[in-house]
């Protein structure tokens, strides 16, 4: 839930407080360090924030789901800011039953450049595959916009729920061409390809989350359809 006032310098967001919920997951969601957070809501210990407790979040402009944003689990993802990600899963974990085919690709031409698993220092939740700017990219599922907006690191992103727990992430668009709340069919153009954030040139990243856990995306995807799309 988010409450947004008017005030005499113009709109103020404020955060209620979920279960599970902490000051510096909350920061981590908003891009707003812990120390000013503090600071504005005027909290003599940070590391005592209540449930029901509301935070004004200086320079808001929009409520951020942060359970989605800033999941329990540590950051493995060395390319990509801490907190945007879902508990890592493994990379030799076997694909649930009947995973095959149960997304379909989330743009129609270009190469997988970089899969799922250990990166470097790292783990990669997802899989990058490179493609002309300004190609559609489409819901791999029918599913709701959960969010649709920028994120350092991701760019401009599209996050969908489905159903079954299932979440899809599209990372690094030029466009965004959806809003959040929106019901959207599967095959349906939702952002365009891009190099927003941070990225080497014009990629999609695109995550499939099991109830908020990274699996291999080529699990559930048909095998052949995009160019270098090898399982791991």
């Amino acid at each position: 839930m988010v409450a947004v006032l008017a005030g005499a310098c113009g709109s103020q967001v404020y955060h209620r407080v979920r279960p599970g919920e902490t000051l510096y997951r909350i920061g981590k969601a908003y891009g707003v360090s812990v120390e000013r957070l503090a600071a504005v809501n005027h909290l003599k210990d940070p590391s005592r924030i209540e449930v029901g407790q509301r935070l004004l979040i200086p320079g808001g402009r929009r409520h951020v789901p942060v359970a989605l944003v800033t999941p329990k689990g540590r950051h493995r993802h060395h390319d990509l800011p801490e907190g945007f990600q879902a508990k890592p899963g493994r990379s030799d974990d076997p694909p649930p039953a009947n995973a095959r085919g149960l997304f379909t690709w989330p743009v129609t031409s270009g190469s997988v450049t970089s899969g799922f698993g250990p990166r470097g220092l790292g783990f990669h939740d997802g899989i990058d595959i490179a493609g002309a700017e300004g190609t559609p990219v489409v819901a791999a599922a029918a599913g709701e916009v959960i969010y649709a907006d920028s994120l350092p690191g991701y760019g401009n992103v599209v996050i969908l729920r489905h159903r079954g727990g299932y979440a899809t992430v599209y990372a690094h668009n030029r466009k965004n061409l959806v809003g959040e709340g929106a019901k959207v069919r599967r095959g349906q153009e939702i952002a365009t390809l891009g190099n927003s954030g941070r990225t080497t040139g014009a990629n999609l990243h695109f995550e499939v989350r099991l109830d908020n856990v990274a699996r291999n995306p080529l699990y559930f995807l048909p095998p052949i359809v995009v160019t270098g799309a090898e399982a791991r």
